[in-house]
């Protein structure tokens, strides 16, 4: 890794965004302003800050990304870089890790991430195909990697500590209440539990209409440990389990938008479970071994169904029968990475083996369901990635990666088992022009393999998919960024990193509601280009921070934008500290532009939030923490053009904070 002179690594201390360590990447860990890829961290404050009631809320700091779906609880998925819609089973094309683990889901008119904001210390982004060759085959949009909580986050000075958090939001009446504790009985081992609990009201939006079944009450959980032993305690074995629970009862069916498809009792259940081992192996350069297995089992119950209709009932398998939906992962990845050096280089070889196991299930009283097909996903992938640094300026990343796949249809199905072989090659280029300035640029490709919905699904009508071929995407960026030290004060920083982006989709699958034609294709290609900005400014009295997106996408066959682009937006953040109050304090926008699909036109809007963070220094309240928040400040009445639902309306929002170390 590149070396950071004295005067940036205090700059880094006084933290800006862009200059915090990525450890998802390879290598040992690079600074974000410093990677030849668009990747973004968001750490534990600004997920305190931004009061969020689900995970996508934390999103507006990052170009590029968004939340899909409405804001209910359960019908919320992402977007990256255009890739991902609520019509289509995106849900394979974004990798979603947490603790290591691989998280999947994919229902009609259902969400594909269950969590909540408060078990995570920290979210990393990484934007693109390029992510493929650590993280697994298809990720054409790229990689979100959730990190829970550690104990270390709140011991500071004790052994022992209890954090409490109670927040309260006037829109939609929502009630979250948190308590976590830590402990470190001795050097080597540490843990921390935490328990969550949010219930909220259907929330209302600019003009006061109430979004019917957003209301939601959820219980979440963390137990971690980490077992330090060893020379110098530098193995580490780290075990993480986490649960979110709903019962959600007559709520809407549909999730992710208003539909009128009637109502449903829906139990959502969503465990993980990771277990970490690091040895770097002191004194023998060849080994840093990281190996996570890992186990992820998320369970939908849906019963008592009542549709708009009653000749929609369950008279045969269909979206209103009692059903209990499942996908189970086991997964274990195998890590190490050696290094090498000499006069004028330093190099990082990085080599894998990820094994993975998934079945899907659906079943009802009258048999499966032909939308929903049941069905084993065995996959292995083997990678190789290298970065070569010379002279402390050039860096050179190539990386190849291959996976196996295999589905294998289940239910009493007869179809022929499905097996393809899909290729990541990537290289990518970083070059530090100067203390101030840099270059960089990459060339990747990735190819996605057919999921078991698109190969076993079938209805009457339209018989399964077994010809499908894999989408391939082929990428390149190229981008230039600068950190500047010491503008205004002797303390402070700015960084601005912009990354011009070409990503060209071959053999798109699609659903093909043609009568006796199969139920998915292969249809033409797609083009996705764009350009990201991302700046962010320091200093002791006041912060600022940028992020600009404009994605731009069609179908090459039609020319018509594709209806998973988002439309162009800038996020906007200025604040200011007083550090001897204890006082953070600012505003945000969120400036989004127009867009149209075809016929289908989106207004464009901006919100506009407010928010303080007070810390007492002294007195009666030390040791507290306030956060107040107003939302959406004008009760702007608004939709993004790829959520199910209008955007809430004002919000007034507050948390109180107490710890206590011992």
């Amino acid at each position: 890794m590149m070396t950071l002179p004295a005067i940036a690594q205090d700059a880094f201390e006084t933290g800006t965004p862009l200059g915090r360590i990525v450890l998802g990447i390879g290598g040992d860990g690079e600074v974000a302003i410093d990677t030849p890829q668009a990747v973004t961290v968001i750490n534990e404050e600004e997920i305190d800050r931004a009061q969020a009631t689900t995970v996508g809320e934390l999103f507006d700091l990052v170009p590029g990304v968004q939340p899909i779906g409405s804001g209910r609880v359960a019908g919320e998925s992402f977007n990256i870089r255009g890739i991902g819609e609520l019509a289509a089973s995106d849900e394979s094309r974004i990798i979603i890790t947490v603790d290591g683990a691989t998280k999947f889901y994919e229902q009609y008119r259902l969400g594909s991430f269950f969590s909540d904001p408060e078990l995570y210390r920290q979210v990393e982004v990484l934007r693109g195909p390029a992510s493929s060759t650590l993280y697994g085959s298809g990720a054409l949009g790229g990689v979100i990697n959730f990190e829970t909580k550690d104990a270390s986050d709140f011991l500071t000075t004790g052994d022992q500590a209890i954090r409490t958090r109670l927040s309260y939001g006037s829109n939609n009446d929502e009630f979250a209440t948190s308590v976590i504790f830590a402990e470190r009985p001795s050097e080597r081992i540490e843990s921390v539990f935490a328990l969550n609990y949010r219930e909220a009201g259907n929330y209302t939006d600019g003009d006061g209409t109430e979004i019917g079944g957003s209301e939601f009450d959820a219980t979440s959980g963390l137990v971690k440990t980490r077992l330090s032993f060893g020379d110098d305690l530098a193995q580490a074995l780290t075990v993480s389990y986490t649960r979110w629970n709903s019962e959600l009862d007559d709520t809407e069916y549909s999730q992710t938008g208003t539909l009128g498809f009637g109502t449903v009792d829906r139990d959502i259940t969503d465990d993980t479970i990771a277990i970490r081992y690091e040895n770097p192996m002191l004194g023998n350069n060849l080994i840093d071994l990281d190996v996570v297995l890992a186990y992820s089992n998320t369970q939908v119950e849906q019963s008592d169904a009542q549709p708009p209709f009653p000749f929609f009932g369950c008279t045969a398998p269909s979206l209103f029968c009692d059903t209990e939906y499942g996908y189970q992962t086991t997964s274990l990845k195998i890590e190490n990475t050696s290094e090498f050096s000499g006069a004028n280089y330093l190099a990082y070889i990085t080599a894998g083996i990820q094994l993975s196991s998934q079945d899907r299930s659906a079943s009802t009283p009258a048999g499966g369901l032909s939308f929903h097909p049941e069905g084993t996903d065995q996959r292995t992938g083997v990678y190789v990635q290298g970065e070569f640094i010379f002279n402390d300026r050039l860096t050179i990343i190539p990386g190849l990666r291959a996976d196996f796949v295999s589905l294998e249809a289940g239910n009493g199905l007869t179809f022929a088992n499905f097996d393809e072989t899909a290729i990541s090659p990537k290289v990518a280029v970083h070059y530090e022009i100067n203390d101030v300035y840099s270059v960089f640029g990459s060339v990747a490709q990735t190819q996605r393999a057919p999921t078991i919905d698109e190969i076993f699904a079938f209805d009457d009508d339209e018989p399964n998919s077994p010809n499908l071929t894999t989408e391939t995407a082929q990428s390149a960026e190229f981008g230039v960024s600068a950190s500047y030290l010491g503008l205004a004060t002797q303390n402070d920083a700015l960084d601005v990193k912009a990354t011009f982006f070409y990503s060209e989709i071959d053999d798109l699958i699609s659903r093909d509601s043609t009568v006796g034609t199969p139920l998915y294709r292969n249809v033409d290609a797609a083009k996705i280009y764009g350009l990201e900005i991302e700046a962010a400014y320091q200093s002791d009295a006041m912060f600022a921070r940028a992020a600009y997106s404009d994605v731009r996408g069609e179908d090459q066959a039609t020319g018509e934008t594709l209806s998973s682009i988002p439309a162009r937006s800038l996020n906007l953040t200025l604040g200011g500290i007083n550090q001897d109050l204890g006082l953070k304090y600012g505003w945000q926008g969120n400036l989004v532009d127009d867009i149209s699909y075809g016929t289908r036109e989106f207004a464009g809007y901006a919100v506009h939030d407010l928010f303080v963070d007070y810390t007492p220094q002294q007195g009666a309240l030390q040791g507290f923490e306030v956060g107040f928040r107003v939302n959406n400040v004008l009760d702007k009445q608004y939709e993004n053009s790829l959520a199910g639902d209008a955007g809430q309306g004002r919000s007034y929002e507050i948390s109180l904070t107490r710890g206590f170390e011992f």
